[in-house]
């Protein structure tokens, strides 16, 4: 696929192995599924990961949400698109990305780096919080990875774009907002996440 930077390859988004689906299914589509509300609730557009639009939280399916769209806006070449298309969930205003999710609730948690690394790879310019979200006893393995030397040599590091935010800090803020969530703006998460850079010794 053509992309600013030149010719790229754009691997096919992997479906999980059967022992994977068995483990944790659930939370990563409640997680996915918190993650579109309040999106849908602070008054944005969505984008949900085109492989899990068929997906339901007790009997709320994802495609019912009135703001899920169901094209990419056009503002990126191919290969970003096809990357971007697998993320979890996208928040939108307009035609921008305001802040992009991966769950990483499985043993792997290369497959969303990844996405994020290809995407500040392709798009270096980009400047919208990319959030990786797992649950708390996760936190230091996530943010080890992101500081592999394989990510930290991007341009900008991807701990630099990178924050962390967990399932209870999640959970705990969608309680909290829900009566004036509206007169929220999506900057708010970055008071419940955390920076994933760390200093060096």
């Amino acid at each position: 696929l053509k992309a600013k930077i030149g010719s790229v390859t754009v691997p096919d988004s992997q479906p999980a192995t059967h022992q994977e689906e068995l483990k944790e299914p659930r939370e990563h589509a409640e997680i996915q599924w918190a993650l579109l509300k309040l999106g849908a609730d602070l008054g944005l557009d969505l984008w949900v990961a085109r492989n899990d639009r068929g997906r339901q939280v007790n009997g709320r399916k994802f495609a019912d949400l009135s703001r899920l769209k169901k094209e990419l806006p056009l503002q990126f070449d191919e290969a970003t698109n096809r990357t971007i298309e697998h993320i979890d969930v996208l928040w939108l205003q307009g035609n921008a990305i305001v802040a992009a999710f991966e769950i990483e609730s499985t043993t792997s948690i290369y497959s969303g780096l990844l996405r994020m690394s290809d995407l500040i790879a392709m798009q270096p310019n980009l400047n919208i919080p990319l959030y990786l979200v797992a649950p708390e006893d996760r936190r230091d393995r996530v943010i080890t990875e992101v500081n592999r030397p394989t990510f930290s040599r991007l341009k900008p590091p991807l701990a630099e774009m990178c924050r962390f935010l967990s399932f209870t800090s999640l959970r705990g803020a969608v309680g909290q907002v829900a009566s004036y969530v509206r007169h929220l703006k999506p900057e708010f998460l970055q008071e419940i996440s955390e920076s994933c850079e760390v200093e060096e010794a």
